[in-house]
């Protein structure tokens, strides 16, 4: 039996600009679905991913299928808010907040490693 590698997912761009953060969103809940440990790490504005107003982000639909099912399956998140005021987070999922260095000791952890 192989054994299971750990993944750490990185998004680090603004969902309200980009598609590609709720896309690699898409891709974690794929990962997730394996029997490889996923932690996705969100940095600066990404974190608006999981904020209580959403209605700025691209592809917000996709997103609203989506993030039930990382409450369910309570997947990590780690989250490295930008400067400034941090916004308001949804609440059931499960959240640490963290700093460039717990990102860093995160990604040296991990058997694998993708960036979006």
């Amino acid at each position: 039996m192989a054994a299971t590698a750990s993944i750490v997912l990185i998004i680090r761009e603004d969902p309200r600009t980009s598609a590609r953060p709720v896309e690699a969103l898409r891709i974690a809940l794929g990962l997730a679905a394996g029997e490889n440990p996923i932690t996705v790490i969100l940095i600066g504005q990404a974190v608006q991913l999981l904020a209580e107003e959403t209605d700025d982000i691209v592809d917000i639909e996709i997103l609203e299928k989506y993030l039930p099912s990382f409450e369910h399956l309570q997947i990590p998140f780690l989250l490295v808010f930008p400067s400034g005021p941090a916004p308001e987070l949804q609440e059931g999922f499960a959240v640490t907040g963290g700093s460039s260095e717990s990102a860093r000791q995160a990604m040296a952890a991990a058997d694998r490693v993708l960036v979006f």
